[in-house]
């Protein structure tokens, strides 16, 4: 019988097909499917100066708001932040400065030439703790319990993996660790027909997933227009 037959083969092969066949399917092995195929596409061969003048624009209001954003979220000497989606770097270099030598920032990103960028941008600028993390679009690519705060702007409504994106950056997280979450409003009466397109979660949306994540909402900051901007804890 068959039964006879797979007792005597390799125990391993069986897995290893199993493997093989999981990943030819396109499903992330820890079984969570994409929420938005293909919405990074145009980020995994991103060259940093191509992009300087999106995200750097005087126009966007994470970009104008920057200062006061970072002065909202009351960092301290010796903070060890993540920035989670790090773009050209803007906020990762205003962290360094704030963290001074005895904090620690590490700026993570998909595209490769965004984090090759700005480390070359906090070497000319002598932040010496500064350090970057090409992360796989699935986890952050932080270690466990290394970090006091990630910081998440314009960039929830890309994770293709929720559950497993926050799942690994909550337990990169002390155990009285926050994440601070900037977003897009959509709002009908004050976001564009683009926003509401483009991105998957509204606010209410990232407060119920955050829950499930294992987080509390602690602060909900009205210093924006056009996006929301949210504290969690861990819990």
């Amino acid at each position: 019988m068959m039964i006879n037959k797979v007792c005597t083969m390799n125990p391993v092969i069986p897995s290893l097909l199993l493997f093989i066949m999981i990943m030819a399917s396109g499903v992330n092995v820890a079984g969570e499917v994409s929420v938005n195929p293909g919405i990074n596409s145009h980020y995994h061969d991103a060259r940093h100066a191509d992009w300087v003048p999106v995200f750097e624009s005087a126009s966007r209001e994470v970009y104008a708001q920057r200062h006061a954003v970072v002065t909202a979220l009351d960092i301290k000497p010796g903070m060890r932040i993540a920035d989670i989606g790090a773009g050209t770097g803007f906020y990762s270099l205003l962290f360094a400065e704030r963290t001074g030598p005895e904090g620690l920032v590490y700026a993570v990103d998909i595209a490769e030439d965004f984090i090759r960028a700005i480390k070359k941008k906090a070497e000319l600028a002598g932040a010496t703790n500064l350090t970057g993390i090409i992360n796989n679009g699935r986890e952050s690519g932080l270690a466990p319990q290394t970090i006091d705060l990630a910081f998440i702007c314009h960039t929830y409504h890309h994770f293709e993996y929720p559950k497993t994106t926050i799942s690994s950056i909550h337990r990169a997280l002390l155990d009285d660790g926050e994440v601070v979450i900037i977003d897009f409003r959509t709002d009908p009466d004050i976001s564009s027909a683009w926003v509401q397109g483009h991105v998957r979660a509204g606010r209410e949306q990232v407060i119920r997933e955050m829950g499930m994540y294992g987080f509390e909402l602690v602060a909900d900051l009205p210093l924006l227009q056009t996006n929301y901007f949210l504290r969690f804890k861990k819990r």
